[in-house]
This record gives C-alpha cells, sequence and structure tokens, in this order.
C-alpha cells in the first residue's frame, strides 16, 4: 500500500487537516521557543509540506471527479 492510497482514503476534513496542522504547529513553536534556527527551519518545511499539498490536490482522484461533476452541472 502506497502512501498515495492512504492519503486517497481520507476525508476532504482530515486532508486540509493534514496540510493546515504542521504550520499551525511550527507558529506555535515560534511564538513558545522565539526566533531561532529551529523555528525557522520547521516554519520553512511546513510552509513547503502546505504548498505542496495544496499543489498536489487537484490531481488526486478524487478531486477529479468532483471537478468533473461540477463542469457537468454549469454546462
Amino acid at each position: 500500500m502506497a502512501l498515495w492510497d492512504i492519503l486517497e482514503g481520507l476525508s476532504p476534513h482530515a486532508r486540509v487537516a493534514l496540510a493546515v496542522v504542521p504550520f499551525l504547529s511550527a507558529m506555535a513553536l515560534r511564538v513558545l521557543l522565539g526566533k531561532n534556527r529551529f523555528t525557522r527551519i520547521a516554519i520553512s518545511a511546513a510552509t513547503v509540506w502546505f504548498a505542496a499539498n495544496v499543489l498536489i490536490t487537484p490531481y488526486s482522484v478524487r478531486m477529479q471527479t468532483e471537478i468533473d461533476s461540477l463542469s457537468r452541472i454549469f454546462r
């Protein structure tokens, strides 16, 4: 079972949480620990993770079927 298969099985709310929670956690660490090298790296990694999730989502099978069904409604 590939990682992509596991992500396909998640609900949309879980996918959003998977993208947002690391970023919010990194920001909370920044507030708690202050500005240091670790928090800068954590925020950078969480931002890249969030961006990758946002860019990859439209290519998932579930999202493609939802986009197709919406395009049929508005034709």
